[in-house]
């Protein structure tokens, strides 16, 4: 089973796996442990992740980052027109209300919502685990961040499942640092519990937590969080710096063109890390736009300067999560600073100031909410489900409105469910004599189907289930199974009749959950099916590219080897026209083959190996066919040696079967020096008449015959009894002596069985070659 955990990150992602050893941060096909969170749409296939954020700069209209930004959110949210305003993709608002994103893909213009973007980098992520697991990968943890609402958890799960993932838990960010932190942990307290704030600065959000510690436990005091504030906050106060003074000294206005955007931004990002370290630092892009250069310079004060309205929030979260966790900065013993953001030194100086002692930085500040949710993968496997819920309108009996009690569940991923409903429905009152009056036989009444009174039922009053949360849903019911019981309500009497009992029915209600702006379960099947149609396009594009790689790669190894090594092995005639035809092809590849398909590389590339690898045969057996002439040479003498052999362990061997070994050694030889002489008589460009693969059946047939006889094993000696005394008569023996005797006899005879002779018939390492 798959234990594997999931960061999806703003700007990046990251994998870990569990291991017998611990857990570990799967590298990717470039071996970095970060992968882009970025799709690039081609005219032929998808970029997605390392591959998408090196084509990103090429084609900036059409390669999609910060999708989790545009997640669950209305196209109106204030948030997402903030964040639409420094994208370079064109983004539009869908019949339903959510973004939806454009981008040219096969030739024509597609859409696509962020689930199905989520989608993408998810599969993408699942094939690096994959590959680096060899196996596949099914169940997961997903970390999010605490602030994602009922709507973006259950866009990240729909993602999952396009993505062909089960998510065993959507894990909040904070909780999967915590556990990451304090699961190793070997000297927390036992009674005393042990405060650590985690304050987390991402690419695009601040998260801080609060959390307690005993051996053993953890708990989640208090979690706060700015969902905009994070280290590309930073990059863009850089950002509006440089293209304001670039647009004075050079005149040129970035903003108009999309390429120089995101160079210059990631330009600042870098200039950003340099300044975390230093005191100053230097910009400089070749032919930003309009093919001019550009340079600035910047020290880390002004830089604060102009990230001042930054970093004043930054404060606000810190404050927040002591007030909800009952603390003072004094019952807090351990500060951990974590997140990509959080190595501005300014943030770092907020932070020591506010807590009075310096953050720590004990765990990887990027990978820890990945190892994190790969933990409470392990935790939770090997299964986890989730239940359904099925459609059907429903009516009372009566035609009044229905009294549901329903019953609503807040699941492991944090979403809300409505995990069942009941209508209740008032059936019938029956009033009950009086304790101690004998009953009236005159007064019998029918308990089974008497009407109610209307007065009475009046003034019932039902206890209202209660609810912590309130959803706005749509439910449709059917009539369900149904079930009676008695309450005893209290009600207004005379005094001669006493509370009556009241029959209500309860019906169980299918419930059919509608959630307003997630995928519906056909739209969730077609955005799956559409996944995989786009799947299986970039599976055969690289497959397309990997064949046309092989064919120039045969062009120009084969090309360098005719040269070289394969010269001896090859007609002059040939050789000028393999390497003629290796020019062609080469010249076949950058012209009318740069575009081809799959197909018509593989054909290319046989017909080049049917005239090189006649070639490369040639070459191969001459290389190896010394040591299996050698190998046969010393199978052939070391079998005769042993036949002709006077030793004492072979002389129980016939002579017939001896002649036998000799005779087949002198057969193996025979053939050998025939096939050997014809060989040395051809030139190196002719075809081999002996081959390795006939020279290692022949050494193998010589030694099945010869084997068995030389290796046969000496008759075992026939055991000796000691003679009987003449005036000594043997002592006469119980039948369990004899029997005794008898097997001890018989072991004694099988311990003296000699064992058959081994021989080493494979020429050793080292040994000299005998002469043929």
């Amino acid at each position: 089973m798959s234990v594997v955990g999931f960061d999806l990150g703003n700007e990046s992602c990251i994998v870990a796996v569990a291991r017998q050893r611990g857990i570990d941060v799967v590298l990717n096909e470039e071996s970095k442990r970060e992968t882009p969170a970025i799709v690039c749409f081609g005219d032929k296939q998808r970029f997605i992740g390392t591959a998408g954020a090196a084509s990103s700069t090429m084609n900036p209209k059409n390669s999609i980052s910060q999708i989790k930004r545009l997640l669950g959110r209305k196209y109106s949210d204030p948030e997402v027109q903030r964040d639409l305003a420094s994208f370079p993709f064109r983004v539009t608002e869908g019949p339903d209300g959510f973004p939806l994103v454009h981008v040219r893909y096969l030739g024509e213009e597609r859409t696509f919502t962020s689930t199905q973007l989520l989608a993408m980098v998810l599969s993408n992520l699942k094939g690096i685990a994959e590959g680096n697991l060899n196996a596949a990968v099914v169940d997961c943890c997903i970390g999010i961040p605490v602030y994602f609402t009922d709507l973006q958890r259950r866009a990240v799960l729909d993602a999952a499942t396009i993505a062909g993932l089960q998510p065993l838990r959507l894990f909040h960010e904070t909780t999967a640092t915590a556990l990451a932190y304090g699961i190793y942990k070997t000297d927390l307290p036992e009674n005393d519990q042990l405060n650590v704030a985690f304050v987390d600065v991402g690419h695009a959000s601040m998260q801080v937590s609060v959390v307690g510690y005993k051996k053993g436990q953890l708990k989640m005091l208090s979690h706060t969080y700015d969902q905009s504030l994070g280290g590309r906050d930073f990059d863009e106060a850089l950002f509006k710096h440089f293209a304001a003074k670039f647009k004075e000294e050079y005149k040129i206005d970035v903003y108009q063109n999309a390429r120089a955007c995101i160079r210059l931004r990631v330009a600042c990002e870098k200039l950003k890390k340099v300044l975390s370290a230093n005191p100053e630092a230097p910009l400089n892009i070749e032919c930003l736009m309009d093919e001019k250069d550009v340079r600035g310079f910047i020290k880390r004060e002004e830089f604060e300067q102009i990230s001042a309205s930054v970093l004043e929030r930054v404060k606000g979260p810190l404050e927040k999560a002591l007030a909800e966790a009952g603390l003072t900065t004094e019952n807090v013993h351990f500060v951990e600073v974590v997140g990509s953001g959080s190595r501005v030194p300014a943030i770092i100086k907020i932070i020591t100031d506010f807590f009075g002692k310096e953050p720590r930085r004990t765990m990887n500040a990027s990978e820890c909410v990945a190892r994190g949710c790969a933990l409470q993968c392990a935790i939770l496997s090997p299964t986890f489900k989730v239940r359904e819920f099925q459609i059907g309108p429903f009516q009372t009996s009566k035609g009044e409105k229905a009294k549901l009690k329903v019953k609503v569940r807040l699941n492991i991923h944090g979403t809300v469910t409505v995990d069942s409903a009941i209508m209740l429905e008032d059936d019938v009152e029956v009033p009950v004599s009086s304790a101690n009056e004998a009953p009236n036989d005159t007064m019998k009444m029918d308990t089974d189907d008497a009407p109610s009174d209307p007065a009475v039922a009046s003034d019932v009053n039902m206890q209202e289930p209660k609810s912590a949360d309130t959803a706005e849903a749509a439910h449709a019911a059917e009539n369900g199974p149904q079930d009676t019981e008695e309450k005893s309500v209290p009600m207004e009497t005379d005094a001669k009749v006493e509370p009556s009992k009241k029959k209500v029915k309860k019906i169980t209600v299918p419930v059919h959950e509608l959630v307003y702006g997630a995928l519906a379960a056909a739209d969730l099947q077609k955005a799956v099916e559409k996944e995989y149609e786009m799947a299986l396009q970039d599976r055969v594009m690289e497959e397309t590219k990997e064949k046309k790689n092989a064919v120039e790669a045969y062009v120009y190894d084969m090309r360098n080897k005719l040269y070289d090594k394969y010269s001896d092995f090859v007609t002059s005639e040939d050789k000028e026209g393999l390497i003629a035809k290796l020019q062609e092809v080469e010249d076949w590849l950058y012209e009318d083959g740069e575009d081809e398909t799959k197909g018509v590389y593989i054909a290319k590339l046989e017909e080049l190996k049917k005239v090189g690898d006649p070639i490369e045969l040639r070459f191969k057996e001459w290389e190896i066919r010394s040591s299996a002439v050698s190998q046969l040479v010393y199978c052939i003498n070391s079998f005769r040696e042993a036949a002709q052999s006077t030793d004492q362990k072979f002389e129980h061997i016939d002579m017939s079967e001896k002649r036998k070994v000799i005779n087949e050694c002198s057969e193996a030889e025979t053939w050998l020096i025939e096939k050997k002489q014809q060989q040395d008589a051809l030139p190196k460009h002719a075809n081999s008449v002996l081959l390795a693969a006939d020279l290692k059946k022949k050494a193998e047939t010589l030694d099945r015959f010869c084997k068995p006889i030389m290796t046969k094993p000496k008759p075992a000696p026939k055991p000796q009894t000691p003679p009987v005394a003449e005036n000594q008569a043997p002592e006469p023996q119980t039948p369990e002596q004899q029997q005794s005797g008898g097997e001890s006899t018989a072991s004694e005879g099988a311990a003296e069985e000699p064992r058959a002779e081994q021989m080493e018939t494979d020429k050793p390492e080292g040994a000299t070659d005998p002469s043929a």
